[in-house]
């Protein structure tokens, strides 16, 4: 059989695609414009001695049966058979940059729907599997992966580990034999391990190397991997992963593997993470209406369970007054909720702490101009609630065994068809009750045993949070959502294409979340982060940070304040106003430019900045995270801009400190350009850059760049 050879085609990227006789990517990088069919000639593989006499193809399918001899795509059988399927093209569909195979394996009566789809504005890769069964016995699925091949001079590793408040850190190994595997069974994307991963050239950086990224769009328990073969091929390989028994396929039935999300990049990280943003504004980001991402006041960490609806009106005229644009009560409003250890599941309003209602606080919000928002989490029960009383049988988890509760809370089962009908009526009744615009909706507890009438059931649980998501949106199309999960607990584009925020992290230490937010940024643009100015001593590691410091880091974002306005000081509130007006107005920059992040040869001085999509404007941010190696700082080179222009270089904002210029501090004189005006070319910027001044460890200052 002749080779069908498809061309996909962006701008800055292209995947080639052998499709017959079975399917098997040739080539996934940047964009070749030369580029033949006969060209793939030059690709026949070398046969080595003392192994197999024939070529062994690394496919879509990864399939063990051709003799490949590494992690299959498929596993599975039909109680003990068929467990080794070899797939033959059967039916190709090719329309502008969609790409569908069907593939065949009749004699264990499965087909395999392979879809790929190039994004031509993003260069972003997009494809999933789906299994068949076409034989009229069950068929067992272990495992469903998709696999992609990487060069072999691809031969380092970032991931990303983490914990509850510190999540999205990046590690890196090298990928020279064997692989790197990563996995996360803890019912949701997880703060520990984010579905996401890059692979590139040794050293790859931000601004420098070749690289190829893959996120898995889903939010339960997932496995990736980056494998070298003995034959010095390398893959990446990601999946859903399934529990014993809970992928069983009757005949006709189908199983799909969620979205995996791809992109290659030879300017390093910077261009990848450009291009996963570019695709997630444009696809995956759906706002109710156009407008800025409004500015949050949260009331968690100023009054935690204290509900007083009179003072909760006192803060939200003090929000206002700061320029707060969204005001949300968070956990304590239901009935018994005096304490995380009772009530949830009780989504009843407390008639105690609001005797008039919420209607009251509610109009008090609007009135001073802001939207209304409320906390919920309602896929969570305590023991000590009405419900469980009522319906212990409600709880997701293994008849006979006694599960540990995790935030003094079990999981309620999604499954139970009578559970999503209390959900949704509960949200109902909230949502329609009263003139609410966004639900902040937590998830606090990972997940243990989970099933279904004995049987496990995470992925189910999993897709029936999405089901309920999707009928509140149906129902309620003017609200959005949020994603909280503890902070980082599930963040990924499945939940993002039914969410409008993530928060990134419970933890709003400013030095912290300077790396948790770099980790992020990765994936996400600045728009859907929710990123806060928290207490001067922060809540989660008692460290404590000037305004400027917290103010600055909370900027790169979906920007808030959490804590209580009232009682907090003069100079602080002003800091609020300061930046609360500064994040304004650089927000139509933020939420739509280009994120950069600037290599530096100090650790310690970390820079970031948004690069407007027109190149006439830009804002860089330089961080000193802790005490620099050297007495001088360097220079900071400024990518992205055009090199022709010229550019107006403005201070937006620096440390108060860093213009006393007394003996025994860090720095006795500014750089000249700190001091009078300056404009320089674009080339210059990039090439040259700007004399660095020497900052004291936990401060950042702030450049702001025009063209004239």
């Amino acid at each position: 059989m002749e080779p069908t050879i498809v061309r996909l085609t962006s701008p800055t990227t292209d995947v080639i695609v052998r499709c017959q006789p079975f399917a098997e990517i040739l080539y996934w990088g940047p964009h070749l414009s030369r580029f033949m069919p006969e060209d793939i000639l030059t690709l026949s593989r070398a046969v080595p001695n003392g192994r197999l006499d024939v070529d062994t193809p690394l496919t879509l399918a990864a399939e063990s049966g051709r003799g490949l001899f590494g992690s299959p795509g498929v596993e599975g059988h039909r109680d003990g058979y068929d467990w080794s399927p070899v797939f033959t093209t059967s039916e190709i569909t090719h329309q502008d940059n969609q790409l569908l195979i069907l593939a065949e394996d009749p004699q264990a009566g499965l087909q395999l729907r392979s879809e790929l789809q190039l994004d031509s504005a993003s260069g972003v890769l997009k494809m999933r599997h789906t299994l068949i069964n076409h034989h009229a016995a069950r068929y067992w699925v272990n495992r469903l992966a998709l696999t992609l091949p990487l060069p072999e001079r691809a031969g380092e590793v970032m991931a990303f580990h983490g914990r509850w408040i510190r999540e999205f850190q990046p590690h890196r190994v090298t990928l020279e034999h064997g692989g790197y595997l990563q996995e996360n069974r803890r019912g949701r994307s997880s703060h520990e391990y984010f579905p996401g991963m890059m692979v590139g050239s040794r050293g790859f950086s931000e601004q420098q190397g070749e690289v190829w990224g893959i996120h898995l769009g889903w939010s339960g328990n997932h496995r990736l991997r980056a494998d070298v073969k003995t034959d010095g091929r390398r893959l990446l390989q990601a999946e859903a992963l399934y529990l014993p028994g809970e992928q069983e396929l009757e005949g006709g039935a189908s199983l799909s593997t969620p979205w995996l999300y791809a992109a290659s990049s030879r300017t390093g990280l910077n261009a990848l993470s450009q291009q996963f943003h570019r695709y997630v504004r444009q696809n995956i980001l759906h706002f109710p209406e156009h407008k800025p991402r409004p500015v949050h006041l949260n009331t968690w960490e100023g009054i935690y369970f204290d509900h007083q609806p009179e003072y909760i009106m006192q803060m939200a005229t003090k929000s206002a007054g700061l320029g707060v644009e969204r005001f949300i009560i968070d956990d304590g409003w239901f009935r018994g909720r005096d304490h995380d250890r009772a009530a949830l599941g009780d989504w009843y309003l407390d008639e105690k702490k609001y005797p008039n209602g919420l209607a009251p606080v509610i109009e008090h919000v609007k009135q001073l101009g802001m939207e209304f928002g409320i906390w919920v989490e309602p896929e969570m029960i305590n023991p000590d609630s009405d419900l469980f009383r009522a319906h212990p049988d409600w709880v997701l988890g293994l008849p006979g065994y006694q599960q540990p509760t995790g935030r003094f809370q079990y999981v309620l089962d999604l499954c139970n068809p009578q559970v999503f009908e209390y959900l949704l009526e509960r949200m109902n009744w909230l949502l329609s009750n009263h003139d609410i615009d966004y639900i902040k909706w937590d998830m606090n507890r990972e997940i243990v045993q989970p099933a279904h009438l004995g049987r496990a059931s995470l992925t189910a649980q999993t897709e029936q949070f999405y089901r309920l998501l999707d009928s509140l949106r149906e129902r309620f199309p003017q609200v959005e959502f949020e994603s909280c999960a503890s902070g980082g607990g599930r963040i990924d584009y499945e939940v993002l294409q039914r969410c409008h925020r993530f928060w990134a992290s419970d933890n709003n230490d400013a030095l912290e979340r300077q790396t948790i937010q770099r980790g992020m940024s990765y994936f996400f643009p600045p728009e859907v982060m929710g990123s806060h100015i928290g207490n001067r001593q922060c809540h989660a590691t008692e460290r404590q940070h000037s305004i400027g410091f917290r103010g600055l880091t909370a900027l790169f974002g979906h920007m808030g304040i959490e804590l209580d306005p009232v009682k907090e000081g003069d100079t602080e509130q002003l800091g609020f106003v300061r930046y609360v007006a500064l994040h304004k107005s650089l927000r139509p920059l933020l939420h739509s430019g280009d994120v950069i992040r600037i290599d530096h040869h100090n650790p310690s001085t970390q820079i970031n900045g948004v690069v407007a999509p027109g190149q006439e404007r830009a804002v860089i941010l330089v961080s000193q995270l802790a005490m620099p190696d050297h007495q001088l700082p360097g220079n900071l080179r400024i990518p992205g801009l055009r090199p022709d222009a010229r550019y107006r270089i403005t201070l937006l904002d620096t440390p108060p400190l860093i213009h006393q210029q007394q003996g025994g501090h860090t720095m006795r004189q500014l750089p000249a350009w700190m001091k009078q005006p300056c404009d320089v070319s674009g080339e210059w910027l990039a090439q040259v850059g700007l004399a660095l001044p020497v900052l004291d460890p936990e401060s950042a200052m702030l450049i702001g760049l025009e063209q004239l």
